[in-house]
């Protein structure tokens, strides 16, 4: 006859404390580990209509800046981004926006009217009204977003990755 071992009361209580201890931090710590990482593990791309007024107030022929920010939440982390556009209005009727943003090394370029020129300052860079290359190092023509018109207001479709 096979004699089963003894266990006394203090490898028992030891026993049960640890399997105890062991579900309950299981219990807590699997969500509490989900909950720290799912924000990495989300995806990122935002988009959305941006608002940028009446139509009324950008002059037809003249590329006209505007300016906005937005915010965007990174898991627990806040950042505003500033994003500057031109918008353009042609006597047709059509309007055209074009990113600020060069596209050789993304500096931000401004409109010269003695030039009628999109000129880019860190590496001149120069654009044409209709946002393509006449000069310098940019590999392509300026970003165009898309644009809606609604009830006299003008909008840009803006994708953030």
């Amino acid at each position: 006859m096979a004699k089963s071992p003894k266990l006394d009361r203090r490898q028992f209580v030891t026993i049960v404390t640890t399997a105890l201890g062991t579900v309950m931090g299981a219990v807590v710590g699997i969500p509490l580990i989900g909950y720290l990482i799912s924000p990495a593990l989300k995806a990122r791309k935002t988009e959305a209509w941006i608002p940028l007024g009446p139509l009324e107030n950008y002059p037809p022929n003249t590329p006209t800046a505007f300016s906005f920010t937005r915010t965007t939440l990174n898991g627990w982390e806040k950042t505003v981004n500033s994003f500057g556009v031109y918008v353009l209005r042609k006597a047709d009727g059509e309007v055209v926006v074009f990113s600020n943003v060069c596209t050789h090394l993304s500096c931000r370029v401004s409109w010269k009217d003695n030039q009628n020129e999109y000129v880019c300052p860190c590496h001149d860079g120069h654009f044409a009204i209709d946002g393509r290359v006449v000069s310098g190092p940019p590999p392509r023509p300026l970003d165009r977003y898309e644009t809606k018109v609604e009830n006299g207001n003008l909008f840009i479709h803006l994708q953030e990755a």
